[in-house]
């Protein structure tokens, strides 16, 4: 029998997130204390919608980021410089208002003796950041994740992200870039190093 939009999500084609009564009653009471009718005809599916896409913002909290450092590689050809993974997107939640967080983060590293394949970078960007967070919190677990794992010589973490906590209320001043970092090891120790990484990052 043909799947209605009902029975899952018509990209992957996997069952929908079954809702708790609990939660769809709660996205309904802040309907109503925004001022509106949740029993409306536009909003009647929206409060399991909500719960959904929060199971999917906040799916972070499912996983270890360490996980994806796990698996090393040791032949670099004696490569011994400056891995990075420049201006890497990312969309994150602020913990104080539940407001989009979204911006992009540069991710370097001096291997030591092992490195880890470049996808594994953005893995633990993105572990971190599907959970409710601060910027600040976020650039020091992920270097904080890398050095512990990689042991590597030295870690550079970038972030640069707009906040609609800040542009979309209280103050309402859009186009504003946080920028935040976290330098550690080599980086920080050395004058040269920290400027080459930072050079190679843009800044």
């Amino acid at each position: 029998m043909p799947c209605s939009p009902e029975d899952g999500d018509l990209v992957s084609g996997a069952p929908k997130v079954a809702v708790p009564d609990e939660v769809a009653e709660a996205v309904k009471t802040l309907i109503r204390w925004a001022g509106d009718d949740p029993e409306r005809e536009g909003l009647l599916d929206t409060p399991k919608r909500v719960a959904r896409a929060w199971r999917e913002y906040a799916k972070g909290y499912a996983e270890d980021p360490a996980v994806h450092l796990k698996r090393t590689f040791d032949e670099v050809g004696g490569y011994d410089e400056i891995v990075l993974l420049k201006d890497i997107p990312f969309q994150s939640h602020c913990e104080h208002h539940l407001a989009p967080i979204i911006g992009k983060a540069s991710i370097a590293y001096l291997p030591r003796d092992k490195v880890v394949g470049i996808s594994k970078l953005a893995r633990v960007l993105h572990g971190y950041a599907r959970r409710l967070q601060v910027q600040e919190r976020l650039t020091a677990e992920v270097a904080d994740c890398i050095c512990e794992h990689l042991k590597p010589k030295g870690v550079a973490v970038v972030i640069e992200a707009t906040h609609a906590c800040m542009t979309a209320r209280g103050v309402q001043t859009p186009g504003v870039m946080m920028v935040t970092s976290r330098i550690m090891g080599v980086f920080r120790e050395d004058d040269r190093s920290r400027k080459e990484v930072l050079a190679l990052m843009g800044y």
